[in-house]
């Protein structure tokens, strides 16, 4: 019998991580305070942090990313795929409540394919 504690964790994590990653987005990227004050004072790093984070979700780089590693995760056989499949997935997620659902969309479900393929 195989163990089940990753599998938990991973079921306990990706829910957790989605809600961070929805966290930012509200807390962060779409609070109104963040954009008085990011005007105002530039340099904080909470401001510096938001324009990376913008330019990361203008660019879909999380999408892209996502993608590519579960692409590349389906492909791959054994331990290696399962853990490309894993990281697209937590990749995904956060582009997923980021703006770039278009691309990650087919990332986490190519990636949660790969996961629950039968190992042959």
């Amino acid at each position: 019998m195989r163990p089940r504690l990753p599998w938990i964790l991973l079921l306990i994590a990706l829910p957790v991580w989605l809600l961070a990653s929805y966290g930012l987005r509200y807390g962060l990227m779409e609070d109104s305070q963040w954009v008085g004050t990011c005007v105002a004072e530039a340099a904080r790093w909470e401001c510096q942090l938001r324009a990376n984070l913008g330019l990361l979700i203008h660019f879909r780089v999380l999408g892209w990313v996502a993608l590519v590693l579960s692409i590349i995760a389906f492909c791959v056989r054994g331990r290696v795929g399962c853990a490309l499949a894993v990281l697209a997935l937590l990749f995904g997620l956060p582009a997923l409540a980021l703006y770039n659902a278009s691309l990650a969309v087919f990332a986490v479900v190519i990636a949660g394919l790969r996961l629950v393929r039968a190992a042959k």
